[in-house]
């Protein structure tokens, strides 16, 4: 957007429509500001991670805990690994597994991401090896490895909770992400309880920072998703919706 406002300013200062070009310009320093030194960023992020806590009510007689991928790394030496923006998501997934244990339930891990970077592995079977380090074991994952994105992980996820007749369905992400996973879970009958793995906001400076230009991009990234869902919907293009609260 700020680059598009410069560039339109500096075809109109050629044009010697030097009026509107300082307006425009004026436009690309407010809104550089705005995002670069926080109000936006810090206001879009609190509005999607509103009302989602880090801990689940209580716990079903059959209970899935779905883990949602948030991308691999090729690391130096070739290794296949999650990416920084992963652990959270997998530390969370462990800790709720171990507490469902703890209170006698059955419980399994749904690891849901395919090989969207084209490294070789998909992140399920990656993220699985992390998840067994950390207590998890290898009978209670659920591997869901073909998804690309995360229409695409509810979409197939659906299966696999049906087979295993899960009576409460735990959705693992980030906070940024848990409004559009639990919509698109939702539209394929997937009641899926949001727990938070973490939270991510803007940070208030009196100058612009990138960080802040970071994080506009990825909320406005999730809102696009969520409008682009109820965009599809009304023009039929969605996949048909399944009935809410079926498996």
């Amino acid at each position: 957007m700020l680059l598009t406002l410069i560039v339109l300013a500096a075809a109109l200062a050629w044009l010697r429509w030097r009026r509107c070009s300082y307006g425009l310009l004026a436009s690309a320093f407010i809104v550089l500001l705005v995002v670069g030194c926080g109000p936006l960023p810090i206001g879009l992020l609190a509005r999607l991670q509103s009302g989602y806590a880090a801990q689940p009510p209580a716990w079903g007689q059959r209970n899935v805990i779905v883990l949602l991928g948030a991308g691999t790394v090729r690391a130096i030496g070739g290794e296949v690994e999650p990416s920084l923006f992963a652990y959270g998501r997998i530390s969370k997934a462990a800790e709720l597994y171990r507490a469902c244990r703890q209170a006698g339930r059955a419980c399994k891990v749904e690891v849901s991401g395919g090989d969207a970077r084209g490294l070789g592995r998909p992140e399920a079977a990656v993220y699985a090896g992390d998840l067994q380090r950390l207590g998890v074991d290898a009978a209670d994952l659920l591997l869901e490895p073909r998804s690309m994105n995360t229409w695409q992980n509810a979409q197939f996820s659906g299966p696999l909770l049906k087979a295993y007749g899960a009576d409460r369905v735990l959705l693992v992400s980030s906070g940024y992400h848990l409004r559009r996973g639990t919509l698109y879970f939702a539209h394929f009958g997937i009641q899926a309880v949001p727990v938070r793995a973490d939270y991510v906001s803007g940070v208030r400076s009196w100058l612009p920072l990138s960080y802040n230009l970071a994080m506009t991009d990825l909320a406005l990234h999730e809102y696009a998703g969520i409008a682009r869902y109820h965009v599809y919907n009304t023009m039929g293009w969605n996949v048909r919706a399944t009935k809410p609260g079926a498996l």
